[in-house]
């Protein structure tokens, strides 16, 4: 399984944030925005990574995460030339996924709690899967329709009547054929490659699954300034209460067994003497 996460676009809603840097570096509580996803395809066992970004934005991620041997990954980048779509994606990382399946999550999604919806997902070896998550503004989102026994029937994109509470995030995990789907799918009138076509192409083919994620997950989608500062508060208190970090990608790699306890050891001596190397400290001594 390879991984992919999108963390380019304009974060015009951010302005003017955004108009220095990529809102995926903009800071939720003590980290960038981006280790958030980065974590989760971590948690789900994925070490091979591609960050699809802007040409401005590239070189910085490079310098946060190089090529990510110092955590056991593989992290690889492609240029996107402009915001064409969540699933131009999957052309730009053709060479990357190789003949292998892929999970993609967007740059600006971060999920909390019990991740099993996604490791269940993660064993399934064909076909599509995405996620339902209700909330209360179905109408900001692509939006999934079931029928009474809980098969879905439709999806839409961003619909005025939305047909049920239940948004699809920013995480998708698809068979190789994604690739091909994502090639014969054209523009929407927006002028972008919608990944809602590619999840109707698996869907029509009887290949797409939806898991319904439950109450104990948290799904933020951080695209405007109070989101980012609900975000930064939520993950201050679980932080402060449990004494635990929340998307620590080097403390992830180490309990993944992604790298060696020595390798750890080297890891937080690079980094200079702070309350996140403390932390890593804690951690090392408490294993």
């Amino acid at each position: 399984m390879k991984g992919i996460v999108l963390a380019g676009g304009s974060g015009t809603r951010l302005y003017p944030i955004t108009r220095v840097y990529s809102k995926q570096l903009t800071n939720i509580y003590d980290k960038p925005l981006i280790y958030y996803p980065v974590s989760i395809l971590m948690l789900g066992g994925i070490k091979d990574i591609l960050i699809v970004s802007n040409k401005e934005t590239i070189p910085m991620y490079q310098q946060l995460f190089g090529d990510g041997s110092h955590l056991g990954l593989s992290i690889s980048y492609v240029l996107q030339q402009a915001p064409n779509g969540i699933a131009e994606s999957f052309i730009l990382g053709e060479q990357f996924i190789g003949n292998d399946n892929v999970t993609l999550i967007l740059g600006d999604n971060i999920f909390y709690g019990q991740l099993d919806f996604f490791y269940n997902a993660l064993k399934r070896k064909e076909g599509a899967t995405i996620f339902g998550y209700r909330v209360n503004d179905p109408e900001r989102y692509g939006v999934v329709e079931f029928n009474k026994s809980g098969k879905v029937i439709s999806i839409e994109e961003k619909p005025k009547q939305p047909k049920s509470n239940f948004a699809v995030p920013g995480l998708y995990v698809y068979d190789n054929t994604v690739v091909e789907i994502s090639k014969n799918i054209k523009p929407s009138p927006r002028g972008e490659l919608e990944i809602t076509d590619v999840n109707n192409t698996y869907m029509k083919s009887g290949k797409l699954q939806v898991e319904k994620i439950g109450r104990g997950v948290a799904w933020l989608d951080t695209g405007t300034p109070e989101a980012l500062l609900q975000a930064a508060n939520f993950f201050g208190v679980v932080e402060d209460r449990q004494g635990l970090k929340v998307a620590c990608i080097e403390e992830i790699a180490y309990l993944m067994k992604f790298i060696s306890q020595e390798q750890f050891e080297s890891v937080i001596n690079s980094i200079p003497r702070s309350g996140y190397r403390t932390y890593l400290e804690r951690i090392l001594h408490e294993e």
